[in-house]
């Protein structure tokens, strides 16, 4: 694959990971469910197709563990997406399963030096706190995705790491450059 072509897709993922923090966010931050709803399927698709183009990039680099982790989030973000149309209360099953993918993915991603040390640290915190969210909805409390003080305080933190995945994709330099 040319050095082209792979700058486009890390910049595609970039793109897909900026649009998944913003709108998950913004979905977070609205009252009026159909508009939330609409934000979350924009910002999980969004978050899909970056977290499988992420998967195929760092398989081609030999990073087995960061790319199962890239997987295992986009699988997490499917089963959030399936819930959506749901609505909040309907959609806490699938909540649960898949923000406990998120905190397993991101372990997975953030445990090898791969990423800076601050992405890695944000990473596994963030990590923790999905992880929380989910027992304490498997262990049967019911904690809509928009939940004060938690799932959204740990939001912040799934975003900023993000952030942290796109700084190295859009300062990264191709191959042969």
């Amino acid at each position: 694959m040319s050095s082209t072509r792979v700058r486009h897709l890390d910049l595609v993922a970039a793109a897909g990971l900026a649009a998944g923090g913003v709108f998950g966010v913004a979905g977070t931050l609205v009252s009026q469910a159909a508009v939330r709803q609409v934000l979350w399927a924009v910002d999980g698709v969004g978050l899909i197709v970056a977290t499988a183009l992420l998967t195929v990039r760092f398989l081609r680099q030999g990073e087995d563990c960061v790319a199962a982790g890239f997987l295992v989030f986009a699988i997490g973000e499917s089963l959030l997406v399936s819930g959506t149309a749901a609505g909040l209360a309907g959609s806490v099953p699938s909540f649960a399963g898949g923000v406990a993918l998120w905190a397993a993915a991101l372990l997975l991603i953030s445990i090898p030096a791969v990423f800076p040390t601050w992405v890695r640290l944000v990473g596994v915190l963030a990590a923790g706190l999905f992880s929380w969210v989910a027992l304490r909805i498997f262990l049967g409390e019911q904690l809509l995705p928009t939940s004060t003080p938690m799932p959204f305080f740990a939001y912040p933190f799934l975003v900023l790491t993000f952030v942290g995945w796109m700084m190295v994709l859009v300062k990264a330099r191709p191959a042969g450059l």
